[in-house]
């Protein structure tokens, strides 16, 4: 396991590291509790064993500062074990309302120590699974089933968060909208299984087409979502103008280069997009007004014809 030691005796911490090392541990010590908080921030434990008493901040604001840090994260806990001389009922009241777990006196015999870790250890090893678990159920909860893109409830919770951190930093914002040519008539003349495979073979490309961006600021934020139907959204946070007219070019072309037959595509024979686009210099206002100025051109591109990009005027 990886276990942060917050203790500020040295010699102490010295023994009690040593002895869980011996077990095969990793160990970093903190003399602390501010800098024992510090060091969980910047790094990911296994488990914790806090000292009570320290200077400058002693366990239980640290382990409270801990529990609050671990707040903000889905499924987020670790366990932390308080080193006492004295388990005072006092003691162990302020330890578990504070967030800790369990006690264990610093001059615990070697058996009782050992007994201790591996049952640590195999709460370590079902938190992982269960991270690990949670993290797949929490991306498939975020993808559509049918593209594999991110959903619309994904997209909406994602283009919150961006959208206000370009707000607050004055970056640029750019979104497009863009809509599969005659759809409807697609499934009508081909049926329904294969608009499904349409369906997916355009998210592909669109997909393929924001993450070719050579300019970090292409790719670092960006992504494409379903946006319902046969209609999809790219956001391209602090994107230059420059990758924001490349995206739809790549869009619109890997689209072409699927070649994909649809007869009633308005005398052009293959499956094409329309697409809608907005940008500001510098987000502000709201989003739904940028998501406004991308939908009336996406409907101009079609009024134009259909198989372009609209992206300015």
């Amino acid at each position: 396991m990886k276990i942060l030691l917050v203790e500020d005796s040295r010699s102490l911490a010295a023994v009690i590291g040593s002895r869980l090392e011996s077990f095969g541990n990793e160990v970093t010590l903190a003399e602390n509790g501010q800098i024992g908080f510090d060091k969980f921030v910047q790094a990911s434990f296994d488990l914790i064993l806090m000292d009570i008493e320290m200077p400058v901040m002693n366990g239980f604001e640290a382990t409270t500062r801990i529990r609050a840090h671990e707040a903000r994260q889905p499924w987020a806990w670790t366990p932390i074990l308080f080193l006492t001389a004295s388990d005072t009922s006092d003691n162990i009241v302020t330890a578990i309302e504070a967030g800790g777990d369990d006690f264990i006196a610093k001059t615990v015999p070697e058996p009782v120590l050992q007994a201790k870790m591996k049952a640590m250890a195999r709460i370590a090893t079902l938190r992982r699974r269960l991270a690990v678990a949670n993290a797949r159920l929490s991306e498939q909860a975020s993808r559509d089933g049918l593209t594999g893109l991110y959903n619309r409830r994904h997209m909406d919770l994602r283009l919150d968060a961006a959208w206000e951190q370009a707000v607050n930093r004055g970056k640029p914002f750019a979104l497009l909208i863009l809509d599969i040519d005659n759809f409807k008539k697609y499934n009508d003349h081909y049926g329904h299984q294969t608009g499904d495979d349409c369906l997916r073979a355009v998210a592909a490309a669109i997909a393929k087409a924001v993450a070719e961006g050579n300019a970090p600021e292409e790719t670092e934020h960006a992504f494409a979502a379903r946006y319902g139907g046969e209609e999809f959204v790219v956001v391209l946070p602090f994107a230059a103008h420059a990758a924001y007219e490349a995206v739809a070019v790549r869009v619109l072309a890997g689209i072409r280069a699927l070649a994909i037959e649809h007869l009633d595509n308005a005398g052009i024979g293959t499956v094409t997009v329309s697409v809608g686009g907005a940008y500001q210099t510098r987000a502000a206002g709201r989003i739904a007004d940028l998501f406004r100025c991308a939908d009336q051109r996406l409907y101009r591109a079609k009024g134009n014809g259909r198989n372009q990009a609209v992206l300015a005027g």
